[in-house]
């Protein structure tokens, strides 16, 4: 929580002025009760009408004056509270921003967006309150106590026994629960959890007939989550009873000792008044402060847990200088370019034995894999679920890193690459279509702000979304729903197609982007990209073999592992693996001579199974 509080840097007037100010209230109504004791012994006791009129004006501006304090206060810690939250939150989601993939998968989304929301909610309540009565509860109850021994020094001790009991009971209530609290905060998680697995997923529950399961399973969770707010408010219901007993025991006393002292003359009545207001504030104190006290427990857990994701370094390391310029290349002279002679590169992309391994992951995701593409090229990634062709067009745009060997973007590491500079040469479309609440215009205009209408329309034509957009009454200002929940699978990848190409990216990535669309718009497709003048080096990744057959280099991949490189006929030929992957969307095209080593082949006889690397498809 200290990190946090340079937060509050910029509101220190505000930070300083609102406890102030809540001190000045706190004085004023302290001050309270010597009026009624005035009011008491002088006016009422002499008959004098018009100086009870006078000191009950006295007490009302006592009390207006308080007011205004209290509002002024009110003010201060709420624009102090509320600023340091916005500031949070800015940095927060600034930071977020800079963490990598691997980084976010690790955290993970929902538990992101909980350290955004809730998370800073709390904290800003947190310190919130604690502006408004940190001091000003305190200030009351050692303040009542010392106008008390102002009043009557014998009469005064009783606040001495009276405070030490209340404050046991109050804190002692308050250990208790805080562990609770939390119990209950983690309870409130997984019922959170549930329902939101439920709403997202209710298509397959229904599609499953899993609804009474489901309902049987969130009852169970919601009543675990209600014994622990029962046992929470059982505890917290004795605090009540206990302090109302110990006060009102102090009161009998008080009250006792206070008439035998106005018997006597000790005392006057308007003193006991006093002392019994005196006593009353106290009480109504130390359960505000107890209960602020557990609110700052929730705030100090939920700032612990913000600190901790502020506290994550980006694990992936900027290349270049700071304004975004390509990194500079070594010496021409010496002739060293990612150990190349110097000169530029002819391949725009070079893949030199690279690995990957997510974190935390035992084996390796990609294993040595060797390629390399010239500019203009179309290459196909292909192979079987878990395959890694996610993993190996994700490496381009680096959202992860590699763990071995070296990519090579134009013959420069991309280690050595700034990300700006990278990725604002890389178009992106990935595996799962997102759009997000906006026109259709804001979400293709995202990756280019400023782009013409005409490069728009080209881009929609190119991706085969124009159709769509003329077919809407308000056309390119058609609001889209957060998701596109309002557009079909379909629409959804064409118009995250369209938006990658309204950028003119240098290399295009479709990571199995046109998987919802029918054979002939994905031939369209196809046929359009072919036909882009600033001839852009595409990738698609597609578990469809139409997809990919005229394209330049097929890239077959197995378990991480490169099977084959070459065009659809070398495959054909000599990758078993992709043949089997064809063969199996095209059975009419198997060779009938072929068929029983077919039969050998996904029996596990065949040589090439030997190796464990056969019939994997």
């Amino acid at each position: 929580m200290k990190k946090l509080l340079v937060f509050l840097k910029k509101y220190t007037k505000e930070t300083i002025l609102a406890p102030l100010f809540k001190m000045l209230e706190a004085s004023f109504e302290l001050l309270i009760p010597l009026v009624v004791k005035q009011i008491v012994d002088v006016g009422i006791a002499t008959g004098d009408r018009n100086y009870v009129i006078k000191m009950c004006l006295v007490m009302v501006a006592l009390g207006l004056i308080g007011l205004v304090c209290a509002v002024t206060a009110q003010y201060f810690s709420a624009k102090a509270a509320v600023g340091f939250a916005t500031s949070l939150r800015h940095t927060l989601f600034a930071h977020m921003q800079k963490l990598s993939y691997s980084q976010m998968d690790g955290v993970g989304t929902s538990t992101m967006v909980t350290r955004m929301t809730s998370d800073v909610n709390q904290v800003q309540n947190g310190v919130n309150m604690v502006l408004r009565l940190f001091l000003r509860s305190p200030f009351i109850v050692f303040g009542a106590m010392i106008m008390a021994f102002t009043i009557d020094v014998k009469s005064a001790l009783i606040f001495a026994v009276v405070i030490p009991l209340l404050s046991i009971v109050v804190f002692g209530v308050m250990k208790l629960t805080i562990p609770l609290f939390k119990q209950v905060q983690r309870g409130l998680d997984r019922v959170t959890g549930t329902t939101r697995g439920n709403l997202t997923g209710v298509r397959v529950i229904r599609a499953f007939h899993m609804e009474d399961e489901e309902v049987e399973d969130f009852g169970q969770r919601n009543q675990e989550l209600t014994d622990l707010q029962m046992k929470v408010g059982k505890i917290s219901a004795i605090t009540n009873p206990f302090t109302y007993v110990i006060v009102n025991v102090g009161l009998v006393v008080l009250l006792w000792t206070g008439a035998a002292q106005v018997q006597v003359g000790i005392l006057t009545q308007g003193a006991v008044m006093a002392l019994v207001n005196y006593i009353s504030q106290i009480l109504v104190e130390l359960i505000k402060l107890a209960n602020l006290i557990v609110l700052i427990n929730k705030a100090l857990a939920c700032a612990n847990r913000i600190q901790a994701i502020l506290d994550m370094e980006p694990d992936m390391k900027q290349g270049g200088d700071e304004d975004g310029a390509v990194a500079a290349h070594a010496d021409e002279a010496a002739g060293q370019i990612a150990g190349k002679q110097g000169g530029e590169s002819p391949y725009i992309l070079e893949f030199d034995h690279v690995s990957m391994t997510y974190p935390g992951a035992g084996d390796e995701s990609l294993t040595d894999v060797n390629l390399k593409v010239k500019k203009g090229e179309t290459i196909g990634v292909i192979g079987g679920t878990g395959s890694g062709k996610s993993t190996f067009v994700n490496l381009i745009p680096r959202f992860y890193e590699i763990t071995k060997g070296s990519l090579l973007v134009d013959g420069t590491p991309i280690e050595e690459l700034p990300l700006k500079a990278l990725r604002d040469r890389i178009g992106v479309v990935p595996q799962k279509a997102v759009l997000f609440k906006g026109t259709i215009r804001d979400n293709l205009t995202m990756g280019k702000a400023d782009a013409t209408l005409e490069e728009i329309e080209s881009a929609l034509e190119i991706a085969q979304a124009k159709e769509i957009v003329e077919g809407k009454p308000e056309g390119l200002d058609t609001m889209i729903s957060q998701g596109g929940k309002n557009l079909s699978g379909g629409q959804r990848q064409r118009f995250t197609i369209a938006r990658a190409l309204v950028r003119k990216p240098e290399i295009l990535i479709l990571d199995d982007s046109a998987s919802a669309l029918d054979y002939a718009t994905d031939a369209r497709l196809r046929a359009s990209l072919k036909t882009l003048d600033y001839n852009p080096t595409v990738f698609i990744v597609s578990q469809r073999a139409s997809s990919l057959m005229h394209a330049d280099q097929i890239v077959v991949l197995d378990d991480g592992e490169v099977m084959g490189v070459g065009t659809h006929e070398q495959l054909l030929e000599n990758c078993e693996v992709y043949q089997e992957i064809y063969y199996s969307q095209y059975p009419d095209a198997r060779p009938v001579q072929t068929q029983d080593a077919q039969v050998e082949y996904l029996a596990g006889k065949s040589p090439a199974c030997e190796d464990g690397k056969g019939a994997k498809a």
